[in-house]
């Protein structure tokens, strides 16, 4: 068989293996194996890319969840750094950049900062998103499935105008976030040693500010 010919079939074979897969069934599957979550621990690299601000900001830490309302992001670098949803408060602490002051707010429902890092993605996903199927990937743990997603409504509260989703096959858990954020920045978050279920020390859902650090309320 001449190449054009095996080239046009392989382009085939590609588009009828997209055209198979659902990603709503894909989500569906995401969506019942979260519900069954109950924490979530896992090593993070999470990467900010802004056009206007030249090379991609690449930190490095250790992510944490209780459901419902628990949530913790300590940084390894930069070290010292961390995000903490106490299940009352958000704290947002980056001595790397603004040393002194540590900034509390409501717990967002939507976002990258808060207990809903993940569940925002695979809650009703169908009556919520748009979804497409983009491709599949291999992912240090095994295969994924790719999936872009739309919000049907953008209310003020959710930053993004998009988000793709890396769901493993193995478990159905997201291993990759890649978000298109109002702001115009691309954040990626990948997760990596990731664990569910196993007990989490209570100190990481907790912030208390020390001697001279200033509480900033917004």
């Amino acid at each position: 068989m001449g190449g054009w010919a095996v080239g046009r079939l392989g382009g085939f074979m590609a588009a009828l293996f997209l055209t198979a897969q659902d990603p709503a069934s894909i989500l569906d599957r995401a969506s019942a194996t979260f519900d069954t979550v109950r924490t979530l621990q896992a090593d993070f690299i999470q990467i900010v890319e802004n056009p206007m601000l030249g090379d991609p900001d690449t930190t490095r830490g250790k992510l944490f969840q209780q459901r419902p309302n628990l949530f913790a992001m300590r940084f390894a670098d930069p070290k010292g750094d961390r995000v903490v949803a106490d299940g009352k408060k958000l704290w947002l602490y980056t001595p790397s950049t603004t040393p002194g002051q540590v900034i509390r707010t409501v717990i967002p429902g939507m976002g990258t900062t808060g207990p809903n890092l993940i569940g925002q993605f695979v809650d009703h996903p169908r009556s919520r998103y748009r979804s497409r199927y983009v491709q599949d990937a291999l992912l240090m743990d095994g295969p994924a499935d790719v999936i872009e997603l739309t919000p049907l409504v953008v209310p003020l509260e959710v930053p993004y105008s998009s988000a793709t989703v890396w769901i493993s096959r193995k478990d159905g858990l997201i291993r990759r976030i890649e978000i298109e954020e109002k702001s115009g920045q691309r954040r990626t978050i990948v997760l990596q040693n990731l664990t569910v279920n196993q007990p989490v020390q209570a100190r990481e859902f907790r912030f208390s500010p020390t001697s001279g650090v200033r509480v900033v309320d917004q």
